[in-house]
């Protein structure tokens, strides 16, 4: 398929907001009334790209208002410093998130924007003293900044790992608790949770493995692992639609068959949940 015959209009994305919320989530507005899913995640979540993200496809299988409460490159900090976004997913009957990478978040070495947590705000004095060598005013995003660390300071890049991990667990952590209804964890990605969790940067979510999962599964009422199929991936841009400007971008994100591969796993953990509510005493 050529560049040009993969290019399409890009998506109203109708961007709404939730009571006091100061994130902007994709719409349509649910009227959430009844009941209803919640789907806290980070880009995969939010859909970019993609007219009908997993959020709306697990609403038509199931047949219950789901609220995609996605939201580009967030890690967990965008939720939890948002007490509108907290009360709904806690009103929610049950709440699926998705595994985010540790990254975007603020810790003691670096602090991120509480809400575009991709966005690298200042290294903390701790940093600083470890990585003498880094000029830390030259970073406006986390990624780039922790690709040029572990490039230049390999021999101490686990020092930065170590801290992301435990407070990634930590977070997570804080986020379940503050969830009194039903909870799965999503896994998204192009491969499985890894054993241990990569020293260097790898693929997404960063710095996340299935030791630190696995922790979560006593807080947790279910885990659902998607691991995209290779010919979801083959797929490439077929189905996305965006700008020329924006085919850099589209091209690292999944697909829609990806996001039917992700809901048919969900429908099926999901399904039983339901099902078991709606039974009678």
């Amino acid at each position: 398929m050529s560049f040009h015959h993969s290019v399409q209009r890009s998506l109203n994305y109708d961007p709404v907001r939730y009571g006091t919320s100061r994130i902007s989530f994709r719409g349509p507005k649910k009227d959430l009334s009844g009941r209803y899913v919640a789907f806290l995640g980070g880009s995969e979540t939010y859909g970019k790209f993609i007219q009908d993200p997993f959020p709306d496809l697990v609403e038509r299988a199931l047949g219950m208002t789901c609220v995609n409460l996605g939201y580009m490159n967030a890690g967990v900090d965008a939720f939890i410093h948002e007490a509108e976004v907290l009360s709904l997913a806690a009103g929610a009957e049950i709440t699926v998130i998705q595994l985010m990478g540790a990254q975007n978040m603020s810790n003691r070495l670096y602090r991120v924007h509480p809400r575009r947590n991709d966005r690298f705000l200042t290294a903390s004095s701790m940093m600083k003293s470890v990585f003498r060598e880094v000029d830390f005013t030259e970073y406006n995003f986390t990624r780039h900044m922790l690709q040029d660390i572990a490039a230049q300071a390999s021999d101490r890049f686990s020092f930065v790992t170590g801290e992301l991990r435990t407070a990634w667990s930590a977070r997570m952590l804080q986020l379940l608790d503050a969830l009194p209804g039903k909870k799965v964890l999503l896994w998204f990605s192009d491969h499985r949770p890894p054993k241990e969790s990569q020293i260097l940067p790898g693929k997404d979510p960063w710095f996340v493995d299935k030791g630190m999962i696995d922790r979560l599964r006593d807080h947790v009422d279910g885990i659902v692992e998607v691991r995209v199929t290779k010919k979801a991936l083959e797929q490439g841009c077929k189905g996305k639609h965006f700008s020329p400007v924006e085919w850099p971008a589209a091209q690292h994100m999944f697909g829609p068959m990806a996001h039917a591969e992700a809901a048919k796993a969900l429908v099926e953990t999901l399904k039983p949940m339901i099902a078991k509510k709606n039974r009678p005493h």
